[in-house]
């Protein structure tokens, strides 16, 4: 077969699984991406009411030459805007540093949306079965839906990846797995908070805390996504894990109270509207994979990306399925 006829499924429509497509796609490959819930994985954007709300990740920084080069057309495009060159601290306090930090024009799903314009994305599709065909990977979903593919590029978090490669005939090499059941994460819970009126979060719309029990209050009517007031707030990673099974009013109720400790009267009871929680299971890597991504199989292709391999954050990601694709065209990264 033709370079320009091979083909590929992608499991996961975060940030590495859509660059990744795009980048064989541009190189003529047909491309198909699953994923159970949106597109953006964690760069996610969600309305409550009038109010939009980044829950995700907030945002992001530029360090390489080759992100550097994305987020620029990024820019161009309108899909995303210089946010800040620093945070309030845990007190409030300004502590600018002259770094960068992005966010999406309209929150944070809006670069993921771009990037997917044109892909075969499949959103509402839980990936349920994988297995190794006739030179080929056979992707099963629950909803009967079936696709095939000559490579198969696994950008689910490393846990939920792993499950899927057993889900069928197909044996993992003993090397793989052990590289990958050494990756691990940290859960988060995110708050957002429909307020009133003002939130009391200080310029330019961020406190970032990193600690316990609260990571980070952010104000996404600061931050200029939302037309409401409302807050995203952020439990640090212990206290998100000793909690991340309990009931959802009784950790509202927590995470509002601390964040009331940090912004004082502008959260009182009475001026929240409404509330949303999320629950990111596999939010901050603790023990990445080294290398950009991993090829566990050449023949037929089976690689794994995402934001656990190399880099961390978004930028790591979005290196991760470039790496992943270049790995499958043949080029030296």
């Amino acid at each position: 077969m033709s370079e320009n006829q091979r083909s590929c499924v992608i499991v996961g429509a975060g940030i590495s699984g859509l660059l990744a497509a795009n980048t064989l796609k541009q190189e003529g490959w047909t491309v198909t991406v699953l994923d159970k819930g949106l597109v953006g994985g964690r760069m996610a954007t969600r309305r409550v009411r009038e109010g939009t709300f980044d829950h995700g990740a907030q945002f992001f920084t530029v360090r390489g030459e080759r992100f550097a080069g994305l987020v620029e057309g990024w820019l161009t495009a309108g899909v995303a805007t210089e946010w800040t060159r620093g945070f309030a601290d845990a007190e409030g306090q300004p502590n600018e540093d002259g770094h960068p930090r992005y966010r999406g024009s309209e929150g944070m799903a809006s670069i993921p949306k771009h990037i997917a314009q044109g892909l075969d994305v499949c959103t509402g599709e839980r990936v349920v079965g994988v297995d190794e065909g006739d030179d080929c990977w056979e992707v099963v979903c629950e909803s009967g839906l079936r696709v095939a593919g000559d490579a198969l590029v696994l950008g689910a978090p490393v846990p939920q990846a792993l499950k899927l490669t057993s889900s069928g005939g197909y044996t993992l090499p003993d090397g793989a797995k052990r590289q990958l059941e050494a990756v691990s994460y940290d859960p988060c819970l995110a708050l957002m908070v429909l307020l009133e009126g003002p939130t009391g979060v200080p310029e330019p719309g961020g406190m970032q805390i990193k600690g316990e029990p609260l990571d980070w209050i952010g104000d996404n009517k600061r931050k200029g996504i939302s037309g409401a007031p409302g807050i995203t707030v952020h439990a640090g990673p212990k206290w998100s894990r000793s909690h991340f099974e309990d009931g959802e009013s009784e950790v509202i109720d927590s995470m509002i109270s601390f964040a009331g400790d940090r912004l004082g009267d502008d959260l009182a009871p009475a001026a929240v509207v409404e509330t949303s929680l999320a629950r990111w299971r596999y939010s901050w890597v603790t023990n990445p994979h080294p290398e950009p991504c991993l090829v566990a199989s050449d023949n037929p292709p089976l690689l794994f990306c995402g934001d656990a391999f190399g880099q961390p954050k978004v930028e790591g990601a979005a290196l991760s399925g470039l790496a992943a694709a270049d790995h499958l065209l043949g080029r030296n990264a």
